[in-house]
């Protein structure tokens, strides 16, 4: 990424005003949610509807990965598309709108206010994904340039207005019968098109760019992104409609074809790390390879879980609390911890160096900006929080648990920090003239 000429990349970057508020939105919604988690230490002993992890789930979903991927997704199409970002004023709606929101939805859930709070939070979110979609969707047809991953990135956001439409209903048939069956029933269509239609879609198209980027590999096969780009949507379609209207062991269908496309995304990161030009492999990259691998994990869970209730087996409760953890806690915050400290640093250089193109060689390096001893930290307490929490579910053991949410906690308050040191950057000295 930084080896594209400067004048010719910054006039398809987004000003930094829009992108960073979803940055620090996020950071401060991981370290909430690892607040939250450790304080409902207690509750993963019981069923996985409750309060307290319904506030958690929506935290890290929205707060956490949404937004930070809303910043990025800002930053990143225009470069992708080769045009600009369509309306900036539509960037900040999209922010205030999801701002608003997301803390009312989670306050709703977590004092479980299905009359006020949750259904206000969730009109607002929908407003944003809509505003969203539609600033995604002009800057696409506005350059005229049909691209795999901007065609991944608009699909994912459409699955993401299916999954908060969806989950707005859910709300209201508390109070009101919108649905024939209570809300539980349709949960898993729910889960799966936020899981699979945004966050897996999305980070697949968005990875498939980035990855390769960064590590410098000159591995790209457009063929295999468009037959992953079809299985998942195919899955996912084909998933609604069989858990709706047939009997459950056809979802043996979906479940494969969606963990085919896995396995593809696994395989397509491979060859580019294969063919990379950097040997080195830095430790943020490290780490979002990492996620790869981490993804396959509950990919592979989800169709033995289909397997199981094929056969009649039931699952009990701290599997399926373990599988959220996995997804959360694992895939989607190893990524977006990776990924962050990769672009993030790129867009404050940006910033801050753009106009010195013509003398490249006396300007500072992005990775320069990058900050080693707090990404250890961040990076060692979350490796040895997730493990110790996962473990602490699979064994009923609260006081791993505590101990797992004590060292997330570090981490995410640990990634905040970075955020701050990164952002807050100021030109050095030596540049303050030029």
């Amino acid at each position: 990424m930084f080896a594209v000429p400067v004048n010719s990349l910054s006039n398809r970057t987004t000003a930094h005003g829009i992108v960073l508020p979803f940055y620090l939105y996020g950071g401060f919604s991981f370290v909430l949610s690892c607040v939250f988690l450790w304080l409902s230490v207690s509750d993963f002993a019981g069923h996985y509807f409750t309060p307290s992890l319904l506030a958690i789930t929506h935290t890290m979903a929205l707060g956490w990965g949404t937004m930070v991927i809303f910043g990025a997704a800002h930053q990143l199409v225009p470069v992708l598309i080769e045009g600009r970002l369509y309306s900036i004023t539509l960037g900040y709606v999209t922010f205030a709108l999801a701002a608003l929101g997301i803390p009312m939805l989670v306050w709703g859930f977590y004092i479980f206010d299905m009359a006020l709070l949750a259904p206000i939070g969730s009109v607002l979110i929908i407003l944003s994904v809509f505003a969203f979609m539609i600033n995604m969707g002009k800057s696409m047809v506005q350059s005229q340039t049909e691209n795999v991953h901007a065609v991944f990135i608009f699909s994912s956001a459409v699955w993401l207005m299916i999954t908060i439409v969806l989950g707005f209903l859910l709300v209201l048939n508390f109070r009101y019968r919108v649905f024939r069956l209570d809300s539980l029933q349709y949960l898993p269509l729910h889960a799966h098109a936020g899981l699979a239609g945004w966050f897996l879609m999305l980070i697949t198209g968005v990875a498939a760019r980035l990855i390769p980027m960064f590590l410098i590999s000159k591995y790209s096969r457009p063929a295999i992104l468009w037959s992953i780009f079809w299985l998942m949507n195919v899955a996912l379609v084909l998933f609604v409609f069989l858990y709706l209207y047939t009997p459950s062991y056809y979802l043996i269908i979906p479940s494969v074809l969606m963990f085919v496309a896995v396995l593809l995304f696994a395989y397509y990161i491979y060859r580019a790390y294969q063919n990379r030009i950097r040997k080195k492999v830095e430790n943020p990259m490290a780490l979002s390879l990492f996620s790869i691998v981490a993804l396959i994990i509950p990919s592979g869970l989800a169709l033995l879980f289909t397997f199981l209730f094929f056969a009649g087996v039931q699952l009990s409760n701290p599997v399926i609390l373990l599988y959220g953890f996995i997804l959360f806690f694992g895939w989607i915050s190893s990524l977006i911890m990776g990924m962050t400290f990769k672009t993030l640093p790129f867009i404050v250089w940006n910033r801050l160096y753009q106009l010195h193109n013509k003398d490249s060689q006396k300007v500072p390096n992005p990775k320069d900006m990058f900050h080693p001893l707090l990404f250890k930290i961040m990076l060692i307490s979350y490796l040895l929080g997730a493990m110790l929490f996962a473990i602490g579910i699979v064994w009923q053991l609260q006081e791993l648990m505590y101990a797992g949410s004590a060292g997330l906690l570090v981490a995410s308050v640990s990634y905040l920090l970075h955020l701050f040191f990164i952002i807050t950057l100021k030109k050095s000295n030596r540049y303050a003239n030029r």
